[in-house]
Order: structure tokens, then sequence, then C-alpha cells
């Protein structure tokens, strides 16, 4: 494809989307925040009540801090692994991209715009790219020598400002020896990836568009100072032809966002450098290169989208959108706010009905006889005044009737219509005195837990879509610009990060903590948690199959999150390091003596000598009594040879042998 005839299909898509915009979301949006803010309607009469409810503002706020807790504190998405490989690579993915959310770029104001935009204005839309910043850093050197002053001249990052020249003794020929002092900035190149909400006004897509991934065209239309143009590296003299007066300025939404501050003044500047240019970031797919195949690409564009800067391919668009409830089929769904603009309309005018009626029965109108009474005396309302007439009953009160009654039962019903819309009630907030006084503690919280639901989904809704596509963008940027290992502080603790050896297809998870009860409850859940898996390592051991030590570790750094702490290090270290100490434990408890064995095992060897003793004094005794038979019968023995030698017959009483 020619560049004249890309640049010609470039810029109609463009002025399709904004037509498209215009025409179906720009009035929607300036009517959203004229309600927000509680402007007028334009309906009120001079004389009458004009005051406005705020509905749309006081729903949108309830909203706010239920979801930026779910999502602003700690970390938003999770990288789970897709093999038992990608474990440890996938917590220090987490880590990093929850890093670049938090640290690099303020975390909470980028998730609270980007939800007050979504409940507001049915879209809001966050975007993620890589940027390399350049800092100047000054510095000085003393004693540089010639060598080490051509180096530094000739780094491109080094600009020298300052150079002294000092004598530093003679060389071997008698020539002075001389060195500098130097006084030079260097730019040092900050990478990082940025992360901004993009206003409404400036997010277009074409009209058929489904979603990011389907969309054949998205894009960004803002205005950019000539300077930051040339900084990114456009050509000045091609920039400047475009700066000045842009349709955006007329843009109603955008008066109408910054009318209290600009009070209709010419906000363009005088320095020529800082002449603002409608620039056009768009991503559309086009067969550029004649393959039969579109693909996606990115391109700059200046002025109504005519003169195209730049034009090159690209993988993914990074923009992230959320959208509360979402429509089937189209890119953009409904709003938090669009649900009751009609009940602010209609509550105001109750409001300003019953108000006139009460200022009606204050300072009722009379019925008076003319020429019969003094119409000054009627005309002047004040305590203790007197009103003179002719003769009496000239002047007689107009009776107003009183509608009070009617008007407080019809604000309840649209109060209830409300809450039915949004689950916003004084009941869901554990507020209303007489929910509280008349019904049991369980019937209460499941209540407040029934009228969370709609804030639960559309938590929910925001976890599964944009926080998602966030979350991916995030990594994508952190795998694809910076694959040298870095060194971070994550936890309060320096941890060397290298994205080159992570995988790219990781499962995010936004976990959302709603709809599970109460803090207190699930908090006193976490602590019988804790409880029941302590005493199974004490039972068990560290190697049983029910409980680690890192998992009893995360149930107590949970439990003190809950408890409003962010930095749990400073409480419990790592589970990795509870089981290695309660590992060696085990180990030195094995390899100790145990006092009860030893005293049982000296106790059979007391026995067993006492044994050993018993079976050697009874041998003793034995020998002894065989030793002293055998002398008597040898002594028998002698007496009968004897008796036999001298002819003396051995009596028969004679014991034989």
């Amino acid at each position: 494809m020619h560049e004249d005839d890309f640049a010609i299909l470039f810029k109609n898509e463009v002025q399709n989307a904004v037509n498209y915009m215009d025409s179906e979301y720009s009035q929607d949006r300036t009517n959203i925040q004229s309600y927000y803010l509680g402007d007028p309607f334009g309906n009120e009469v001079d004389g009458r009540s004009q005051v406005v409810s705020t509905e749309v503002s006081d729903v949108v706020e309830f909203m706010m801090p239920s979801l930026m807790k779910v999502f602003g504190n700690g970390d938003f998405a999770r990288c789970l692994p897709r093999g038992p490989e990608d474990v440890a690579s996938a917590e220090q993915a987490t880590d990093y991209l929850n890093f670049v959310l938090t640290a690099q770029n303020p975390g909470f104001r980028i998730l609270h715009n980007w939800i007050k935009d979504a409940l507001l204005f049915k879209m809001g839309v966050v975007k993620v790219y890589y940027e390399v910043n350049d800092k100047i850093k000054d510095e000085e050197f003393e004693g540089v020598t010639p060598a080490q002053l051509a180096v530094l001249s000739s780094d491109d990052d080094v600009e020298i400002d300052e150079q002294e020249s000092i004598e530093n003794g003679v060389d071997e020929d008698g020539e002075p020896i001389l060195v500098y002092n130097v006084k030079l900035k260097r730019r040092v190149p900050e990478p990082k990836i940025c992360i901004d909400n993009v206003p409404p006004e400036e997010f277009l897509f074409n009209r058929r568009a489904t979603d990011l991934e389907s969309a054949s065209f998205i894009g960004q239309r803002t205005q950019m100072t000539v300077s930051d143009l040339v900084e990114m590296g456009y050509d000045e003299d091609e920039v400047e032809q475009y700066a000045g007066y842009t349709e955006l300025d007329q843009d109603e939404e955008r008066q109408q966002r910054f009318e209290d501050i600009e009070s209709g003044s010419n906000t363009e500047s005088s320095d020529p450098t800082l002449r603002e240019v409608l620039v056009t970031e768009g991503y559309i797919y086009s067969d550029v290169d004649g393959d039969g195949v579109a693909e996606l690409r990115r391109v700059v564009a200046v002025g109504e989208a005519t003169h195209v800067l730049e034009n090159e391919p690209y993988d993914k668009v990074p923009f992230a959108v959320l959208s509360p409830i979402l429509m089937p089929h189209r890119m953009v769904g409904r709003g938090v706010a669009e649900q009751v603009m009609d009940i602010q309309m209609v509550k105001s005018t109750i409001m300003r009905q019953l108000l006139d009626n009460l200022y009606l029965q204050n300072n009722s109108r009379v019925v008076a006889v003319e020429g019969q009474v003094n119409l000054d005396d009627l005309l002047q309302s004040r305590p203790g005044g007197i009103v003179r007439t002719r003769a009496p009953g000239m002047v007689a009160p107009l009776n107003v009737p009183q509608v009070g009654q009617q008007a407080f039962a019809m604000l309840e019903y649209m109060d209830s219509v409300r809450d039915n819309r949004t689950g916003m009630s004084a009941a869901s907030m554990g507020l209303d005195p007489d929910v509280l006084q008349s019904t049991t503690a369980s019937a209460v919280n499941a209540t407040m837990q029934q009228s969370q639901a709609k804030v639960e989904m559309i938590a929910r809704v925001f976890a599964e879509t944009g926080m998602k596509d966030l979350a991916s963008l995030i990594l994508q940027c952190i795998v694809k610009y910076m694959p040298e290992a870095q060194i971070v502080r994550l936890r309060n603790e320096f941890v060397e990060m290298d994205p080159s050896t992570w995988a790219t297809d990781y499962d995010i998870d936004v976990e959302v903590g709603l709809g599970n009860g109460r803090e207190e409850e699930k908090m006193g859940m976490l602590v019988q948690i804790a409880g029941k898996q302590e005493q199974m390592l004490q039972q068990l051991g560290v190697n049983n199959p029910v409980v680690s030590p890192g998992q009893y570790v995360n149930t107590l750094k949970k439990i003190a999150e809950m408890a409003g702490f962010k930095d749990t290090q400073q409480f419990f270290n790592s589970g990795q390091q509870l089981e290695q100490a309660m590992a060696q434990q085990q180990q030195q408890q094995q390899q100790a003596p145990d006092p009860e064995r030893q005293k049982f095992e000296a106790e059979i060897a007391l026995k067993r000598e006492k044994m050993k003793a018993e079976i050697a004094l009874k041998q003793e005794e034995m020998k002894l009594e065989f030793e002293l038979r055998r002398q008597e019968l040898e002594a028998e023995l002698a007496l009968r040879a004897q008796s036999a030698q001298l002819g003396n017959p051995v009596s028969a009483n004679m014991p034989r042998a």
C-alpha cells in the first residue's frame, strides 16, 4: 500500500471513530458529569426552590471504598505458573509487575481514577508503555589526567561545563605534568514502564468493536507540546506546522472539566516550544505489505490525522478498559451513574416541590378585598406586624394543602428503587438502627452481604477484564523491554530480577475478596486456621502431607495484612526460612539424647549387672558345695581302705558313697 493511500485510510478511520464517539457517548458523559457535580438541570424557576439531589455522587462514592479495598491493597494481580518449572519465575513476575504499578507509578491514584471513570462514564481506560527518561547528574572530578579527560570528552552522555588545568610535577624531560579539575553533566537514561489514565474523550475505537483484541481501530487523540514531540525524536519544523488551536480546545467534556479554573481565559503559551499539537496515536489493522493478511500497526499522526509521523508494526494494543456492567458484543457496557440519573431528577423535583410547599405554608398567600385593605401592610411580612383594614374580614388566608407526608413517602420509594439498582442502603453499611435493633447479628450480616453482591459483581467484572489486561500488558513490557537482570526493592529487600528467564504465558489471577463475610469474621477464621496449622506442624512434623511451614507463614501474613500492616516482613520471614529452621530443630532433637530413654537404659543395665552378679554368686556356691562333697567322699574312701588293711570291717550303717 502506498504511503498516501495509507494516510487517507488512517484519517478516515480516525474521523469515523471521532464521529461515533461524539454522537454516541460525548453528550452522555457531559450530562453524567453535570449530575455528579450537582449542577442545575436548566429547568429552574426564579423564586422557586432550586435544590439538587446528589444521587449520582452518593452512589459512586459509596462504591469507591469497597472497590479500592479490593484492588488498592497489596498485590492486585498474581502470575500463576503453568508447570512446576515456572513456580519460581512466576513468583518473581508477580512481585515485579506489582512493583511496577505501586512503586514505579502512582498505583493508588491510577486505580482510583480508572475505576471512577468506569463507574461514571461507562468506561475507564489506562495505557501501558515503555519510556526512557534522561536524568541529568552534576559531577565533579579532581586530578583528572589528560587520558581520562579524553575518555570523558568522547562520551556522548557527558557534557563538560568547566575544566581547570593544574601542574602536578614534571616528567623525565622536565616538562610540567598537567591534571584537570572538571565539572560536567552526565545524562543517565532511566528506563521505566509507564501507566497513564486516558481521559474518556481522548479514547477512540471503531463503531463495530466488541473488544480490544478484535477492534480494527483503537486510538488516542490528545494534545502534546512541540517540546514533548521534539524530545521524542520528531523533527521540530515538521511538528511546528501543526501547532496551535485544536478542536479539543472546544471539546465540551474538557471545557466542563476545567471550567471552574480556566474561566474562559486563553491558555495558549507564548513560548513556541510549549504550543500544543493535536496528536493521534492509533493502532490499526491494515495489509501494508500486500500479503493479503492485515497486521496490527502503530501510527502516530499530527493535525487532523493528516500528517503521519510514524508507521510501524506492533504486537499488542497497549490499552486496558474497564466497564462496570458488561453488554454482550459491545466494547462499552453500562455505567453505575446512568442507573440513578433519573432518580436524581425525580428526587430533586420532589424535594423542590416539598420545599416550595413549606415556603407557602410559612408565608401563605391571602385574599384581600380591594380598596378595603392597606396593601403595603400585607406586602411587609414581619412578626408583630399590623395589617390595616376598613372592616372586619377583609383579609383571609388562602389555604395551601400540605404535601409533606406524600412527598416523604415518595422519597422513600425512590430510595428503595436506588437500593435495588445499586445495592446502596443504610442496612448495607450497618447504619440502619431499626435493622440493628430488631434483628439478630447473623440476619444483619446476611443483609449486608446480600447488598454487597452488586459491588462484588462489579469487582469481579473489573478483575476478569481490565485488571487482567493491565497485568498482562505490564508483564509483556517487562519481558520485552527489560531483559537484563536488575536489582529492585521488594518487600523492603533488594532482590535480583532476571526477566529473560521468565515465561510469557503465565495465567493471570486477580483476587477479589468481597462476599465472604466482614473483615472481623474473616480474620477470626484465619486465626482458627493458623491454630490448626500450628497444631498439625507440632504433631505431624515439618514434612507432613497436610500443611507446610510456608502455608502457615502465609496465614500469619494475611492476618497482619487484614489488620492494616502492609509490610508483613517486619513481623514474619518467609515460609522457606521457617521450614529450614524447623527441620534443623527436628534433626537436633533426633540427635540429642533423651533423658527418659537414658534413665530406662540405665535401669536395664543395672538389672543386667545385678543378674550377672547373682548368677556368678550361685556358680561360686555350687562350686564350693561340690568341692566339699568331693572332699567328704575322698575321706570316706580313705577310711574304708584303712579299715580293710587292719581287718576291721566297715560298719553296715556307715554311709555309702
